[in-house]
């Protein structure tokens, strides 16, 4: 039998039993599909993705290692004494940064550190949420300067501003008592013997490395630049499809209905680990006519709970159970917030967050003043 396949394989398929023949026509089909998707492999991308990962791990430990010797900085000269100060502080640094996970990241090692406390830590994260939705009205400024109707592209920025401070504000409402009843404690999610080795052996021994040359602070920052240049890096590794090519015209048809979009949200910022690119993403689609602002409320509320993946990661390299449980009770909290919303008050919130985005948007200085009120509201709470 195989010396006829070699002869002639397509006679000698044609020869078998149905019922061998089709096991052979099936296992061939396979091989071919195996082999296209071999071929359509990104393999650089995935190498980036490495690289960004093992930067990702490699920032978490110099942030772990140099944040105890910043203690005096954010206690003393930056003031965050209370759960107020650490709202704006994550919010003024998030700012900074122009992104939200890095600033998030340094809040679990300043409580890994013992230099706040985990109501301190809850409210930093909140804050760099907040902070981090700014760079989505920052892509709308972009748009503006190329010559694109300035409510229309602002428009998208400012309803995401809007949905993710009036989440996570009632977030903090419900957050707060959860992490103090110490409800979510029980849950853990240990990172392993295996993986803890090699951090220890590696990271470690790098840091340890560094800590020769430079002083704890220095490590500390060098971590905030190595984890946003790990994020820059994974973003690189997402595939870039054009909006023919990701048939996003015909998708907004089906994605109308708030929870379709929420799941949407959920899927894509869980896939992109970045909030930043994830609620982006909407300006152009926007802009171009492809999707409504009024579809996209749904979209940024799934995409304010996934967001938290990284530092549910980050919590678990730190080893610290409560860190974990902070991001946890995080993830609940809006988790809570979104889904009553959805359920129970959805179109009653979509109407109040449209009509402020439109009046917002409706003369120049009602913007102004809205821009005057995200800029100077973190730097109050930083001296309250």
């Amino acid at each position: 039998m195989n010396d006829a396949l070699e002869d002639d394989p397509v006679e000698a398929i044609q020869e078998l039993p149905a019922a061998k023949r089709d096991k052979v026509v099936s296992a061939g089909q396979m091989s071919r599909r195996l082999r296209a998707i071999w071929i359509r492999i990104h393999w650089g991308k995935v190498a980036l993705f490495g690289i960004s990962l093992f930067l990702f791990i490699l920032a978490i430990t110099f942030m772990k290692n140099g944040a105890r010797e910043l203690a005096p900085l954010v206690r003393g000269a930056f003031n965050v004494s209370n759960p107020a100060n650490s709202l704006g502080f994550g919010w003024v640094f998030a700012y900074l940064v122009m992104s939200g996970s890095p600033v998030a990241a340094a809040a679990l090692t300043f409580l890994d550190a013992g230099i706040i406390d985990t109501i301190a830590t809850f409210t930093m994260i909140t804050g760099s949420r907040l902070g981090a939705s700014f760079i989505v009205l920052f892509v709308g400024l972009v748009y503006v300067f190329r010559g694109r109707n300035w409510a229309t592209s602002l428009g998208m920025g400012l309803l995401s501003l809007t949905v993710t401070g009036s989440t996570y504000l009632i977030g903090l409402i419900i957050g707060i008592p959860l992490l103090r009843s110490g409800f979510l404690e029980p849950v853990r999610l240990e990172s392993g013997m295996l993986l803890t080795s090699f951090i220890e052996i590696v990271f470690e021994s790098i840091a340890a490395a560094l800590s020769l040359v430079l002083p704890g602070w220095g490590i500390f920052l060098l971590g905030m630049g190595v984890i946003i240049l790990s994020f820059n890096l994974f973003d690189r590794c997402l595939p870039k499809m054009t909006l023919k090519e990701s048939q996003v015209g015909s998708l907004a048809t089906f994605v109308f209905r708030p929870g379709v979009m929420f799941l949407l949200g959920a899927a894509v910022t869980t896939m992109s680990m970045s909030v930043s690119v994830s609620l982006s993403i909407l300006v152009p689609l926007n802009d171009r006519g492809f999707i409504r602002r009024e579809n996209v409320i749904p979209y940024i509320m799934g995409a304010n709970i996934t967001t938290f993946i990284d530092t549910l990661i980050a919590s678990v390299l730190l080893g610290n159970p409560h860190a974990f449980t902070v991001v946890l009770a995080e993830m609940t909290s809006i988790t809570i917030v979104s889904l009553i919303v959805l359920i129970i008050f959805y179109h009653p919130f979509e109407r109040a967050m449209l009509d402020f985005v439109s009046w917002i948007t409706r003369e120049n200085r009602h913007l102004y003043l809205f821009m005057a009120v995200i800029i100077v509201a973190p730097i109050i709470l930083l001296f309250v």
